[in-house]
C-alpha cells in the first residue's frame, strides 16, 4: 500500500515499513501513534505498509527468529540492539500418525509449544515491546487469560522494563506461577476476562508511560501474529497449506495469519494459491462460532464457562472479522465440548508426541469434527496451530493420566503388569 506524501511525512517514529495506522471499518489513516480507535468512526485500526523489495533470499539470510521478516513487521530498524525473548522459528511437524486418526491425508502441526514461555504470545509481545520503545513507553503491560500474562512479564524482565499484569483470580495457578516468578506486578482481578480487559482500557488511559499490548498498542501487537503464517509458508517451502485451523479467543491471530497470505503473495514471496481458514473454540466459550452456524454478523457475549481459559473471550474484539475471513476463504468456525478437548489433547500426545494445553485440544477436537461433518476436505493439505504447552493446563489432564501400575521392585511384578496392560 502506497501512502500520500503528507502523511508520510507526519510520522517521526521509525516502524520499518510500517507508514500509517488504518480503519478497518471505513479505511481512515492516522499517523502512527499509540492509537487503537478510529478518530472517524471508533472502527479498530490496524497498520499499512510501505514494503520495500523483499525476497526469499533476504528473509532466509536472517536470524532463527521472527525478526527475520522484519522487513514485514512494525518495528524499528534497530529492533536487535536491544534485548528481547527471540521467539519464532518453531517446529512444523509432519503429522501423518495424527492424520491417520482424523482421516486427513496430508497433515502438519505448527507446535509453537517451543517459544520461550511456551506459547505464541511471545510473538505478538516481541512485537509490542519493540514499537512500544519506539513510541516512548517505559512499562509493558496486558490484561490476560494468561499466555500473554507469561510473555509480557518475560519480555519485560528481558528487556529491564517493569510490568503490570491482569489476570482473572481463577486463572490456571500454572499460569500464575509463571507470570510471578519474573518478578513484576501481578494483580489478580475478581472477575472473568472481559472484566480484566476493561479494567486495562481504563487503567491506560491513566498512566501515560504504560504499554497495554492489547490495548494502546494493540495495532502493533497483533501484527506478531503475522509471523506464524510467514513460517509456515517458508516451512512447506514457500507456498501456502490449503487448510488451516486456528484456536479462536480474541480472533486476531485467525485473521492475521490470512493477512500474512495476502501478504506473501502480494510480494511475489509465494503463489497466492486459494486457501481455506478454519476457528475453532470451546463450546463453553463460542460466541462466534455460534454467530457462525446463525448465520449472524453480529458477535452476542457470552459468559465463559470452559476448561479452555486461555480462550475464555466472551466477548472477542476480533470475532466479526474472523467471520468475514472464514466464509471469505470457505472455511467455518466450530466448537466442541471440554470432554472432547481433553481427548484431543491425549490424542495429539499419544500420536504425535506433543502436549498441548486446552487451547490445542481444542484445535484437534475441531479438526476432528469438521472432518467428519465434512466441512474440512481430508484430501487437502492442512495445518493445524498449536499454541501452547500443556505443561500450563495441567489440571485439565490431571485426573484421567498417571502411572499405568504400582509395582514391587521385582521383576516378576513387572512383568505381571505388562500382561495385565496387553
Amino acid at each position: 500500500m502506497t501512502l500520500t506524501a503528507d502523511l508520510s511525512a507526519s510520522t517521526s517514529f521509525d516502524l520499518g515499513p510500517a507508514r500509517a495506522l488504518s480503519c478497518r471499518e471505513c479505511r481512515h489513516q492516522i499517523p502512527l501513534a499509540a492509537e487503537f480507535a478510529c478518530p472517524q468512526c471508533f472502527g479498530p485500526l490496524e497498520v499499512a505498509y510501505d514494503f520495500g523489495t523483499v525476497t526469499r533470499e533476504s528473509i532466509e539470510a536472517g536470524p532463527k527468529s521472527i525478526w527475520r521478516y522484519q522487513q514485514l513487521l512494525p518495528v524499528p530498524s534497530n529492533v536487535r540492539e536491544h534485548p528481547n525473548t527471540e521467539p519464532g522459528l518453531t517446529r512444523l511437524i509432519k503429522a501423518d500418525r495424527l492424520g491417520a486418526e482424523l482421516g486427513i491425508r496430508n497433515l502438519w502441526v505448527k507446535d509453537d509449544t517451543g517459544n520461550p514461555t511456551h506459547s505464541f504470545k511471545d510473538r505478538v509481545v516481541a512485537v509490542a515491546l519493540a514499537a512500544a520503545r519506539e513510541l516512548g513507553f517505559t512499562v509493558l503491560c496486558c490484561p490476560s487469560t494468561g499466555n500473554l500474562a507469561n510473555a509480557v512479564a518475560a519480555a519485560a524482565s528481558r528487556a529491564g522494563w517493569d510490568s503490570v499484569v491482569l489476570i482473572p483470580s481463577s486463572l490456571e495457578q500454572a499460569k500464575v506461577q509463571m507470570t510471578a516468578v519474573y518478578g513484576g506486578t501481578l494483580l489478580a482481578v475478581d472477575g472473568n476476562y472481559d472484566d480484566v480487559n476493561r479494567l486495562a482500557t481504563e487503567l491506560a488511559a491513566e498512566h501515560e508511560d504504560w504499554a497495554f499490548v492489547n490495548v494502546n498498542v494493540r495495532p502493533y501487537y497483533a501484527e506478531g501474529s503475522k509471523t506464524l503464517g510467514f513460517e509456515v509458508a517458508e516451512q512447506l517451502g514457500w507456498r501456502l497449506p490449503e487448510q488451516v485451523v486456528i484456536p479462536v479467543a480474541s480472533g486476531s491471530q485467525l485473521t492475521k495469519v490470512d493477512k500474512s497470505f495476502t501478504e506473501l503473495g502480494a510480494l511475489g514471496l509465494v503463489e497466492p494459491t486459494p486457501y481455506k481458514i478454519f476457528g475453532a473454540q470451546a463450546t463453553g466459550c463460542s460466541p462466534v462460532s455460534k454467530a457462525f452456524a446463525e448465520g449472524h454478523d453480529v458477535i452476542q457475549p457470552v459468559r465463559p464457562d470452559t476448561i479452555a481459559r486461555s480462550l475464555a473471550i466472551g466477548n472477542p474484539a476480533d470475532g466479526p472479522y474472523v467471520l468475514d475471513t472464514t466464509r471469505r476463504t470457505g472455511g467455518a468456525v466450530a466448537d466442541v465440548s471440554d470432554e472432547e478437548v481433553v481427548a484431543a489433547i491425549r490424542l495429539l500426545a499419544r500420536t504425535e508426541g506433543v502436549f498441548a494445553e486446552t487451547a490445542g485440544g481444542v484445535t484437534v477436537a475441531t479438526t476432528k469434527k469438521l472432518v467428519e461433518t465434512g466441512q474440512l476436505d481430508p484430501d487437502a493439505e492442512t495445518v493445524l496451530l498449536i499454541t501452547g504447552d500443556g505443561l500450563k493446563t495441567l489440571d485439565a489432564v490431571a485426573d484421567q493420566v498417571g502411572p499405568t501400575a504400582t509395582v514391587p521392585a521385582t521383576t516378576k511384578a513387572v512383568r505381571a503388569a505388562l500382561a495385565d496392560r496387553a
